[in-house]
């Protein structure tokens, strides 16, 4: 199975192939410039593992929520490249990113709540159980740090993304109700990568016209008040 997966989500600029069961990464944290590093990274990858995007079986993209200018450009660099070599797309939520990421390093955990930091005073934010892969449990929302509902669970659980290092107050309250506090973590394409293997293995492959982004926020022009 030879997969590349791209993310360009937030400041997190990263793109992964797997060739069986090997992988490349590349990764680097951006304030700007995330389309002038993808290409770039894309090839030097391919390069490495002696590959070509005719030879990939798809092509994976964090498809949001995230930045709007980044999620743009990670669906419409997946849409291009996969047109060009004639393979499918597998679009990846980036809060499942997320909270696949933490799953990698606490397996025994129950639930995960991720929020991400989607400026405008709001967070992006959803809450997975583990399975074979991470389970929402309800809709990826966005709105201000007080909407975001706390996992019911008695068991342990991790709350993670930038959205707690930007609201401290949410992270004290996920403290309070006993979470682990994870606030460092952004979504990555190594995650991006390992929730489509299971996707590209499933036959659950998109054509390139179906690389949309997945904004949640509709209205990116006015600030809430």
């Amino acid at each position: 199975m030879r997969i590349l997966a791209i993310d360009t989500a937030t400041e997190a600029c990263s793109v992964s192939l797997g060739i069986g069961d090997r992988q490349l990464d590349r990764y680097v944290e951006l304030e700007r410039g995330h389309a002038e590093q993808l290409l770039p990274m894309v090839q030097e990858l391919l390069a490495e593992g002696g590959v070509t995007l005719k030879s990939l079986d798809a092509i994976a993209f964090g498809r949001g929520p995230g930045g709007f200018t980044g999620v743009r450009l990670a669906a419409s660099v997946a849409q291009g490249l996969a047109y060009g070599a004639g393979v499918g797309v597998v679009p990846v939520s980036d809060l499942a990113a997320i909270a696949e990421r933490v799953w990698t390093v606490r397996p025994t955990l129950e639930r995960v709540l991720v929020v991400g930091d989607a400026r405008m005073r709001e967070v992006y934010w959803c809450a997975f159980r583990r399975d074979a892969v991470p389970v929402a449990l309800g809709p990826e929302l966005v709105g201000p740090e007080s909407t975001v509902e706390l996992p019911e669970t008695r068991a342990s659980w991790v709350a993670a993304g930038r959205g707690l290092k930007a609201w401290p107050a949410l992270a004290g309250r996920c403290l309070a109700a006993g979470a682990e506090i994870l606030p460092d973590l952004l979504p990555r394409a190594a995650e991006v990568l390992a929730l489509a293997r299971r996707e590209v293995a499933a036959g659950r492959i998109l054509k390139p016209a179906d690389a949309l982004p997945v904004y949640v926020r509709d209205n990116v022009a006015e600030v809430p008040s």
